[in-house]
C-alpha cells in the first residue's frame, strides 16, 4: 500500500540534539587520511557549539559578574574604588590588576561574551530550522502492536472498521489533536480490494512546546544582541550637582562619562538640568532611627539650548527622561557654605564645597577647601561636616543624618597648593606637600562663626550649607529590548515546561465479532502523572462514541406520520 514517509528522525524524540553533542565529542578524519589544520578547526566550531559548551560559557558569564556586584566598580563609583584602595592597600592592586574594579570592561569578560555570542549563534541557529521542521511534521503511523505502549485501552464495537476510524478520527480533532491517516491502498495483483487494508488514526498535540524551545533560544540570543547593543552606542555619566546649581550635558561638564565603543561626545544630547531643591526625610524614633525614609529632587530641565523649560521630580528608581536618557539620583550629601578673605582683606571665595560622606554613617563627611586666589600665600582646608554634632569623649560624632546641629572642624594650610603644574588634581584631594600647617589643632566652627587664621593669613567664616544630589545619565538603547527578550525567554521557557507533547494511536481490527478497537497513548515527560488521568478521559469518550454511532446505525429510520384530513373532507 501507498503510505506517507515518515523522516528519521523523530520530532517527538529530543534526543537527537544529545546525539548531535556526542558526535561533537569525537574528532576524526574523513577516510582514515590525517587530522589536519582544517579537521581540527571543524572539532572546535564543533564543540564550541555544543549546547555542553554554551551552558559552561553562561555560567562564566554569571560567575564573572559577580565582582562587578560586589566590589566598587570605575564606571558608577569611582570614590568607592579609592576607598577600597584606602582600606585594603595590599589587595586593591592586585584586583586592579585583574580587572576586578571594571568587570564589564575587562578583555577577559568580553573574551566570555563573545565566546558565548559565538557558541548560542552556532548552536541557536540550526535547531531553529530543525525545530521549526518537527514542528510542521505530521505524527508517525501507528505502531501495530498497541498493547507495548505506556497506556492501552481495548474494547469492542459492532462498527465497521473504516467507520470506527472514522468516528475516532472526529472525536480527536474535536480535542485538537493534529490527525495522521493511512492514504487509500491500492490492491495488488490477484488481491480484492480491502484484504491489506488497514483502519488507524495517529494524533498528537502539544506542539506549542517545541514553539517554546525555538523561543526561548531566539529570546537567549536576542538579549546578548541587546547587551551589545546598549555597549556600543549607550553611555554612562555621573554629575555631583549643589542645590542652586545648574549643568549641561557635554563631556567637559559631567564628572565621569563612560562612553560605549561607537559613541563620541557629539552625540551626547544637548539637555540642561538645575537642581532647585533638594529634601531628604528620616525616621526619627524606633528601632530603624536614622535611616531614610524619603528622597525628592526637585529639578528644573530643558531638553534643547533655548527651549522649553519644565520642571520634574527626581525621586529613587523615578528616574528623569528627556532626549532619550535617564536621569537617575544615586545618593547625595552635604555642601558646607564658606566665606574665606586673605590677607589683603578680599573676599576670595564665597560659595558652597561638597563634602562626601564616609562610612561611619549619619553622613559624617570629610572635605577640602582651596583657595588659590588667596594673598600673599594660597590657602587650604581640610574638614569634617558634622550634621548633627555631638561631642562623645572629646571627639565630634554625628548621631543623625539631618542636619540638626552642623558644624564644621577645619584644619588650615598656608602655600603651594600645586593647581598651577598643569596636572589634574582631584577637587576632593588636597596636597599638603607644598604648604605649610596654620593650627596645631581643628578648629571647631558653627553657622556663622569665623576663625582668623595664624600670621595674619586671613579669615574663615561658616555661613551655611547646602545639599548636593549625585545624578547619573544613562543611555542604553539595548534596554528596552532586552526587556522584550527576557520576558519572550520567560514565556519560551514556561512553554516547555507546561505544554506536553502526547500521542494517541487508534487501530480498528476486523474480527468474527465485531470490530476491536485499540487505543493506545504516550508522553515523553509526566512528573506530574496527569496524562494517565486525560488518556482514560479520551479513552471513555472514544468508546462511548462508537457506542452512541453503533445505535444511531442500528436504529430504523425515521418515517413521519402521514397526516389526518381535517374533517368532513
Amino acid at each position: 500500500m501507498t503510505d506517507v514517509r515518515v523522516p528519521e528522525t523523530d520530532p517527538f524524540d529530543s534526543a537527537g540534539a544529545e546525539r548531535d553533542d556526542q558526535q561533537r565529542q569525537r574528532p576524526g578524519s574523513a577516510a582514515g587520511g590525517a587530522f589536519g589544520l582544517t579537521d581540527w578547526l571543524k572539532w572546535a566550531w564543533r564543540q564550541l557549539t555544543s549546547m555542553r559548551i554554551a551552558l559552561v560559557l553562561l555560567f562564566l558569564l554569571a560567575l564573572g559578574s559577580v565582582p562587578g556586584s560586589m566590589l566598587p566598580q570605575e564606571g558608577n563609583d569611582p570614590g568607592g574604588v579609592q576607598q577600597y584602595y584606602t582600606s585594603h592597600p595590599a589587595l586593591a592592586p592586585w584586583l586592579n590588576h585583574l580587572g576586578l574594579f571594571n568587570v564589564f570592561a575587562a578583555p577577559w569578560f568580553a573574551a566570555i561574551y563573545l565566546l558565548l555570542f559565538a557558541s548560542l549563534v552556532g548552536c541557536v541557529v540550526p535547531r531553529t530550522f530543525r525545530l521549526a521542521g518537527s514542528a510542521r511534521t505530521l505524527p508517525p503511523r501507528a505502531p501495530r502492536n498497541l498493547a507495548r505502549l505506556p497506556r492501552f485501552a481495548e474494547y469492542g464495537t459492532s462498527l465497521a472498521p473504516a467507520d470506527a476510524a472514522e468516528a475516532a478520527a472526529r472525536v480527536l480533532s474535536a480535542h485538537g489533536f493534529r490527525l495522521r491517516r493511512p492514504v487509500a491502498p491500492t490492491a495488488p495483483a490477484g488481491e480484492q480490494p480491502g484484504e491489506q487494508e488497514e483502519h488507524w488514526v495517529s494524533a498528537e498535540k502539544g506542539y506549542l512546546r517545541e514553539a517554546g524551545n525555538l523561543l526561548f533560544h531566539l529570546a537567549l540570543l536576542g538579549v546578548l544582541v541587546s547587551v551589545a547593543l546598549g555597549g556600543l552606542f549607550g553611555y554612562k555619566a555621573d554629575r555631583l550637582l549643589v542645590q542652586g546649581t545648574s549643568f549641561a550635558d557635554t563631556q567637559s561638564a559631567l564628572d565621569e562619562f563612560h562612553p560605549g565603543r561607537l559613541v563620541t561626545a557629539a552625540d551626547l544630547p544637548p539637555f540642561t538640568v538645575t537642581l532647585n531643591n533638594f529634601d531628604a526625610s528620616y525616621i526619627s524614633s524606633g528601632a530603624q532611627r536614622g535611616q531614610p525614609s524619603a528622597f525628592d529632587a526637585q529639578v528644573s530641565y530643558a531638553a534643547q539650548p533655548g527651549g522649553p523649560v519644565r520642571s520634574a521630580r527626581i525621586e529613587v528608581n523615578h528616574p528623569l527622561s528627556v532626549d532619550g536618557a535617564q536621569v537617575y539620583l544615586i545618593g547625595h550629601g552635604y555642601a558646607p557654605e564658606f566665606k574665606v578673605t586673605d590677607a589683603r582683606g578680599h573676599v576670595v571665595y564665597n560659595g558652597a564645597q561638597p563634602f562626601i560622606a564616609g562610612a561611619t554613617g549619619n553622613f559624617l563627611s570629610q572635605g577640602v577647601l582651596k583657595v588659590p586666589d588667596a594673598q600673599p600665600e594660597q590657602l587650604g582646608f581640610t574638614g569634617v561636616f558634622v550634621p548633627t554634632a555631638v561631642d562623645v569623649g572629646g571627639t565630634l560624632e554625628s548621631v543623625f543624618p539631618a542636619a540638626d546641629n552642623p558644624v564644621v572642624s577645619l584644619i588650615a594650610y598656608a602655600g603651594n597648593l600645586g593647581v598651577n603644574t598643569g596636572a589634574s588634581q582631584s577637587v576632593y584631594f588636597i596636597n599638603t606637600a607644598g604648604m605649610r600647617r596654620l593650627t596645631a589643632a581643628p578648629q571647631v566652627l558653627r553657622i556663622g562663626q569665623s576663625f582668623k587664621l595664624p600670621d595674619g593669613q586671613g579669615t574663615i567664616t561658616f555661613t551655611g550649607y547646602r545639599q548636593w544630589a549625585s545624578l547619573a545619565i544613562t543611555h542604553d538603547p539595548g534596554q528596552l529590548p532586552a526587556l522584550i527578550c527576557g520576558m519572550a525567554a520567560l514565556g519560551g521557557l514556561l512553554l516547555s515546561f507546561m505544554v506536553r507533547r502526547r500521542r494517541v494511536f487508534v487501530r480498528a481490527r476486523a474480527g468474527q465479532d465485531g470490530t476491536t478497537m485499540y487505543v493506545g497513548g504516550l508522553t515523553r515527560t509526566d512528573a506530574s502523572g496527569s496524562f494517565e488521568d486525560e488518556f482514560a478521559s479520551l479513552a471513555a469518550e472514544l468508546r462511548s462514541a462508537h457506542q452512541q454511532a453503533a445505535q444511531d446505525r442500528a436504529a430504523p429510520p425515521h418515517v413521519p406520520a402521514a397526516p389526518t384530513p381535517p374533517e368532513g373532507e
